[in-house]
């Protein structure tokens, strides 16, 4: 009679482990979802956000009309935040996106062909992550401009490496199991089993790993914006907004604070939700 509780009691912290996770899940997502929501329909959420009212000028948060007040061209900051979330998201998407695909590709056949591809990609990783981004951005920006997809282009770029590298590790660790050495001796091409069979089996470790790069995005491209890389001056961005504002903390600290909110709590809930998307696989792999 005992036994049954003694597995509830057991199964306990699992049980609380998986409903405080599932409402992490839905807490962050829906974080998410709103944030790519209003970068997706921003411009017509705010289609005054680049108005100006030179005569208005920098007004505090609370002024009618305008609850986080105006920058001191006059234009609405809530309005500017709305807006910039097209840009200050989109390129953190393209990026995360771009460099997984990267490291699916690269990260795949190297981990799994190895030889020396695997040493000649290996070797090209290792100079790339020596790079310092900022660096790296005021070179491009001067060679091909400081155009906002330029930044992107580069950033996904810097960011494959790490990408690789990450796949390429669970592609070995797969390529050593059975079921690898029976799909081989079943005689399957190598294609068919990369992409058939070890890439299903790595995928929720790609998924984490993209929502991770997601939130280091935003923040890295968020702080070229902020050093005048990337979009053009009086653009609706988050980094340039925090720029944009900082002369006007003693008046308006909203037009600084505002973006700076936005940026730390839309980052935080892309690396929370792929924590926690993480944690879930791997309950699941521990139950089966």
């Amino acid at each position: 009679m005992t036994a049954p509780k003694t597995t509830a009691i057991a199964l306990g912290p699992t049980l609380r482990a998986g409903r405080v996770g599932s409402v992490g899940l839905v807490v962050t997502g829906g974080i998410l979802a709103i944030a790519l929501v209003l970068a997706g329909f921003g411009s017509l959420l705010a289609p005054d956000a680049l108005v100006q009212d030179i005569l208005l000028g920098v007004t505090p948060p609370g002024t009618p009309g305008h609850p986080l007040g105006t920058d001191e061209l006059g234009r609405d900051i809530l309005q500017l935040l709305i807006a910039g979330s097209g840009s200050a998201l989109a390129g953190p998407v393209v990026i995360a996106l771009g460099s997984m695909l990267l490291g699916v590709i690269f990260g795949t056949v190297t981990g799994y062909v190895q030889g020396w591809l695997d040493f000649t990609i290996g070797r090209v990783t290792d100079l790339l992550l020596a790079l310092p981004v900022v660096v790296v951005a005021i070179v491009v920006a001067g060679v091909f401009g400081s155009g906002y997809w330029v930044t992107v282009a580069m950033l996904v770029v810097l960011f494959a490496p790490s990408d690789i590298r990450l796949v390429r590790s669970a592609v070995i660790e797969q390529s050593a199991r059975p079921y690898i050495e029976s799909a081989r001796m079943l005689r399957l091409g190598p294609l068919r089993i990369m992409f058939r069979h070890i890439l299903p089996n790595v995928s929720p470790i790609i998924v984490t790993n993209a929502l991770v790069n997601f939130a280091i995005a935003i923040v890295a491209l968020s702080s070229l914006s902020f050093l005048g890389v990337g979009v053009s001056p009086g653009a609706a961005d988050w980094g340039r907004q925090l720029d944009d504002g900082r002369g006007l903390l003693p008046i308006n600290p909203a037009a600084t604070i505002a973006p700076a909110i936005a940026i730390v709590v839309v980052a935080c809930a892309a690396n929370l939700l792929g924590d926690a998307l993480a944690a879930r696989a791997e309950r699941k792999g521990g139950a089966e």
